[in-house]
C-alpha cells in the first residue's frame, strides 16, 4: 500500500540516533526530496546525530536531549506546540521514541510492520511499511519512502560540510594521498577489535605505502584503544582520535582512500561520502548493519558465532552474545581486503 501525496504538505520524522541509523536515514529523506521538492520535513533528532546532519538542505530540525530524562519530552512537546502534521514517519523503536511520538500530532503515523513494531510502537501508528524478510537496516528505512509514494529508492547523500571542516581535511589528507584511516572504537568495548591485530594492519598499510591515521570520538574508551594501537606498532600513526568534530569527521573520511571500523557509526559515515570501508563483524549480521556499500568488503564471523549459540532459524536481526567474539577476525584476512581496496584505489578529487 502507498499513500497519495497530493493533500500532504508536511512531513515529520521521529529518529533519534544513532549516527549510522541517521546516515542510512539521510538516503530516505533525500529519496523523498528527489520526488516531492516542495514537501515541509521536520526531523526530531538526538543531540549528537544533529551535529553531524545540522546544515542538511531542506530539513527543520527539533532536537530531543535524552539526557534532560522527562524534561525531554516536555520540551518536546513545547517545541512542537501548535504544529500538526500531515505524515508522521516513526523510524525508531525504542519505548522513549515511543512516548516521544504522542507529542508529535499527524493525521497519518506510519511505523514498522507489525514484526518489527516492538517497545510499543504498533500502538502509536495506524498506518505501517510493508514486510521484508531480510532488509539491510537502509532498505528498512527506504520502505516508509516506499508507501508515501516515492518510487526511485536508489539511496544517495548529500551531507553538506562547512567549508572550513573541508579545508581541515584536505589539509590533513591531500588529494592524491594514498590514506588508511583507522576509526577503531565501537560503542561496546566488546565490539572492538584487538589493538595488536590493527597494529599489524596499520603495518602492513604503511608498508605499501599508505598513511595511516587514526580517527575518533573523545571517549575515554576511544582515546585508550588509540594508544593501545599506538603501542602495539612499530611504525609511526597519526592519532587524531578526540580531535575531530564530527564534520571535520565526515570530511577526513571523505578524504581517506580506506576505512577500518568495527560495528559503529563511522562506518555508516564513511559510505555517505563514497569511501570504501573494511567493516568488522561478530557480533550482528553484516547484512543487516554493515556498511551498505561495501558489503562485499565486510570482514565477518557472524556465521560462525551465531551459529554455535542457536540452533535451528536464526532471526534476521538476531545477535551473537559474548565479550570475546572479535578475536575470531584474524588479521590475515583484514589485510587480504585491504590488498584487495589497494589495488583498486583511485585517489580523491575534490
Amino acid at each position: 500500500m502507498s499513500l497519495k501525496l497530493d493533500n500532504i504538505n508536511s512531513l515529520c520524522l521521529l529518529r533519534l540516533s544513532a549516527i549510522g541509523d541517521v546516515c542510512h536515514a539521510v538516503a530516505m529523506v533525500q529519496a523523498i526530496q528527489r520526488q516531492y521538492p516542495q514537501l515541509k520535513i521536520t526531523w526530531i533528532i538526538g543531540k549528537v546525530e544533529y551535529q553531524l546532519l545540522k546544515h542538511l538542505h531542506g530539513v527543520e530540525f527539533v532536537i530531543f536531549d535524552k539526557s534532560l530524562g522527562w524534561r525531554s519530552y516536555v520540551k518536546l512537546r513545547k517545541d512542537l506546540a501548535g504544529q500538526n502534521f500531515d505524515v508522521l514517519l516513526h523510524m525508531q523503536v525504542a519505548l522513549r521514541a515511543t512516548i516521544a511520538s504522542l507529542a508529535i500530532s499527524a493525521k497519518v503515523r506510519i511505523g514498522f510492520d507489525r514484526a518489527r513494531a516492538k517497545e510499543g510502537q504498533w500502538l502509536v501508528t495506524n498506518q505501517s511499511v510493508e514486510p521484508l524478510a531480510t532488509p539491510h537496516v537502509l532498505e528498512g528505512f527506504m520502505g516508509f519512502a516506499k508507501v508515501i509514494g516515492v518510487t526511485d529508492l536508489t539511496p544517495n547523500w548529500e551531507i553538506p560540510v562547512p567549508l572550513v571542516d573541508s579545508e581541515f581535511a584536505q589539509k590533513m589528507i591531500p588529494d592524491g594521498d594514498k590514506t588508511l584511516v583507522i576509526c577503531a572504537a565501537a560503542s561496546k568495548a566488546e565490539r572492538n577489535w584487538l589493538p595488536e591485530r590493527y597494529a599489524a594492519v596499520a603495518e602492513h598499510a604503511i608498508y605499501q605505502g599508505f598513511r595511516v591515521i587514526l580517527c575518533g570520538g573523545p571517549a575515554s574508551l576511544e582515546v585508550e584503544l588509540a594508544e593501545a594501537i599506538e603501542q602495539a606498532c612499530s611504525q609511526t600513526l597519526e592519532n587524531q582520535v578526540g580531535k575531530t568534530s564530527l564534520t571535520q569527521l565526515l570530511a577526513v573520511l571523505k578524504q581517506a582512500s580506506i576505512v577500518l571500523a568495527p560495528d559503529t557509526g563511522p562506518a555508516h559515515m564513511a559510505v555517505t561520502q563514497g569511501t570504501p570501508v573494511i567493516g568488522l563483524y561478530a557480533h550482528s549480521n553484516p547484512g543487516r548493519t554493515g556498511p551498505y556499500t561495501s558489503l562485499d568488503n565486510v570482514v565477518s564471523v557472524y556465521d560462525q558465532a551465531i551459529k554455535s549459540q542457536h540452533e535451528g532459524d536464526i532471526p534476521w536481526g538476531k545477535r551473537a552474545r559474548g565479550a570475546s567474539l572479535m578475536k575470531m577476525i584474524h588479521h590475515e584476512a583484514v589485510i587480504k581486503q585491504f590488498d584487495i581496496l589497494s589495488s583498486e584505489h583511485q585517489p580523491h578529487s575534490s
